[in-house]
């Protein structure tokens, strides 16, 4: 049984920095493309950041790229994405998610349909 559990997320102030995991259990982790998305109230989910099996390949969204920073420990089956430079736009729930496509160790996605497995979230608030 596949298993995502994020954790990290909080209310924090504008130009904060906060690091959100993910632990993953019940798969191969090192061969998963896992990938970051968010969801704001009223809003369709988004992509935030995705990093490839080898952890060399990674793609961000325009929105967070320069402040944000995916990366992974294939040795503890973590993902983690360190958020710096929070804006009162960065709040939403966070999902981390695992592609099971096998296309290599170099790729990565960005759309949600790829990714078969997803977390159940963790909510990061900024204030102004």
């Amino acid at each position: 049984q596949v298993q995502l559990v994020e954790s990290g997320g909080g209310l924090v102030q504008a130009g904060d920095s906060l690091r959100l995991s993910c632990a993953a259990s019940g798969l191969t982790f090192s061969t998963y493309v896992m990938g970051w998305f968010r969801q704001a109230p009223g809003k369709e989910r988004e992509f935030v950041a995705a990093i490839s099996w080898s952890g060399t390949h990674i793609g961000y969204a325009v929105s967070v790229k320069g402040r944000f920073s995916i990366s992974r420990d294939n040795a503890k089956n973590t993902v983690y994405l360190q958020m710096s430079s929070l804006k009162p736009e960065d709040t939403a729930d966070y999902y981390c998610a695992a592609d099971a496509s096998n296309r290599g160790p170099d790729y990565y996605s960005s759309m949600s349909r790829s990714y078969t497995y997803w977390g159940q979230g963790t909510q990061v608030t900024v204030s102004s």
